[in-house]
């Protein structure tokens, strides 16, 4: 059975206290490094920015995880990137490298075995080496191409060893090696939405025709059409949005019928409106929004007019598709 050890009294105050001196230490690391950046960074950019295969990064223990993260960064901010591990990459994954790459590289002491091991293959290969390491005196350094040593410094940890302040370094340091060459690329908001498809943060940076349902999946209708004959005609998949897009002769989006409306016309009793032209009871001259609109103006004017469709025109103002308010509703502002 396995004994409990016993635990140390340690009050909330002072517990909030450890805290805060933890969080302070890491900071000041950080505000030191901030004004003191190895002279060798802009050199380690010009590397990143000009290569022409994957910006591969690497690191064992808790460099390693940090490593990850930062390859995630180099990737999404426009630069082809993966992790290695360095022992898998002992065990075949080495031809995961190729002539065109750049290996980036973490090691707090610089003398890590399992990345050490490493140098022989990559000097073979070729493969310019970024090192981010605690000191430009040790091996890794001395391997590398450009080695960015930001200093020895204490960790948080209380006992001197769980890597925390070093560690916060890294990702600094990293994330700003991956923003500074993604802005020297001239990587743009649109080349961040292309990168980012998925969830809210793609849609905010998205624009209209992206998001919208294409008018092939629409019901778009003649407006001289009556309401029955169009509702008999578009049944199916199409009635999933609650609208008809109408036209006028020349292709032209005249109006706009929902499924409100016809549900208003049974409520009044005015049956004889639906053998009628739709004309007659359409919203004529609906709002609309231009291809090419940010997705989110058009969620503000879905907002502002308190509607649930908003068709999507081209130049000439012939429908494209349409904006439905489900599609979008994590975007809508809240109240």
């Amino acid at each position: 059975m396995t004994a409990v050890r016993a635990t140390v009294p340690f009050t909330a105050f002072e517990q909030i206290k450890a805290a805060r001196e933890i969080i302070q230490h890491e900071a000041e690391a950080l505000q030191s490094l901030s004004q003191s950046i190895p002279v060798e960074f802009a050199q380690a950019v010009q590397l990143i920015s000009q290569c022409r295969g994957s910006i591969i990064v690497t690191g064992i223990g808790k460099a390693g995880w940090i490593a990850q993260k930062i390859s995630a960064t180099l990737a999404s901010t426009g630069n082809r990137s993966h992790y290695l591990h360095p022992s898998e990459a002992m065990h075949g994954d080495l031809g995961r490298i190729g002539s065109d790459d750049l290996m980036l590289i973490l090691s707090n002491s610089g003398e890590t075995a399992e990345v050490l091991q490493l140098l022989p293959a990559l000097e073979k290969l070729q493969v310019p080496i970024v090192a981010v390491v605690g000191k430009n005196r040790c091996s890794l350094a001395r391997a590398s191409t450009v080695a960015l040593a930001y200093g020895e410094t204490p960790e948080a940890c209380p006992l001197g060893l769980a890597p925390s302040t070093s560690t916060a370094i890294m990702l600094a340091l990293g994330d700003a090696l991956a923003l500074v060459a993604s802005r020297s690329k001239g990587f743009q908001a649109t080349d961040f939405a292309r990168l980012h498809p998925g969830g809210n943060l793609g849609q905010r940076l998205s624009r209209v025709d992206d998001v919208m349902r294409p008018v092939a999946d629409c019901r778009v209708a003649d407006d001289e059409d009556t309401v029955r004959q169009i509702y008999v005609r578009f049944q199916g998949p199409k009635r999933r949005s609650g609208a008809i897009l109408l036209t006028d002769e020349m292709g032209v989006l005249s109006g706009i019928f929902t499924d409100s409306d016809l549900a208003r016309l049974l409520e009044c009793g005015q049956d004889a409106q639906l053998d009628q032209p739709v004309y007659d009871v359409m919203t004529h001259d609906p709002i609309t929004v231009s291809s090419g609109t940010k997705t989110p103006l058009a969620v503000e004017k879905l907002a502002l007019h308190n509607i649930s469709e908003l068709p999507v025109v081209d130049g000439q103002g012939r429908p494209l598709g349409i904006i439905d308010i489900t599609d979008v509703v994590a975007l809508l502002p809240r109240t």
